[in-house]
């Protein structure tokens, strides 16, 4: 059985402190992107949306619902059950990610295609939400395009 979501952004905030709940979001999808990717398996089986916004995992929201900062507090994950493969992995992710803005991985989101592809499917204005999933073969296809050269794990 895969770790969760809450245990995914448990890590998260061990190693990178409070944060907005959406970069918290952001950095929670594209570990989600990059495991699937250099694993070759989801790090959790949540779903994840294609909110006005930028992806969303829904189970997490609930829990940071009306809160504009996420503390460890908040979540109740357990980071160990997270094997080494999937820590080397987000540490990878938050070396890249984590010191961008909220904002600026929300911009990032949009531009690329699996968020656009949930949209499109949705039918959805920009300005309107959806709970169109964001499935884990579009992330897989299009972030296995953009793979970089050099293996994750080397810079983590």
């Amino acid at each position: 059985m895969n770790p969760s979501v809450f245990d995914v952004a448990r890590y998260i905030l061990e190693k990178r402190s409070d944060m907005t709940a959406m970069k918290l979001q952001k950095l929670v999808y594209y570990a989600q992107c990059w495991s699937l990717v250099w694993d070759e398996r989801p790090l959790f089986d949540e779903r994840i949306e294609a909110w006005m916004n930028g992806p969303v995992c829904p189970a997490l929201y609930r829990i940071h619902r009306g809160k504009f900062k996420v503390g460890i507090d908040d979540i109740e994950g357990d980071s160990d059950r997270l094997d080494d493969e999937a820590k080397a992995t987000i540490d990878a992710v938050l070396d890249f990610y984590a010191d961008r803005s909220a904002q600026w991985l929300s911009d990032l989101s949009h531009l690329e295609d699996p968020w656009k592809k949930a949209r499109e499917r949705a039918k959805v204005a920009p300005a309107e939400n959806s709970d169109e999933i964001i499935t884990c073969a579009d992330m897989h296809e299009y972030y296995c395009g953009i793979r970089p050269a050099d293996d994750h794990r080397a810079n983590a």
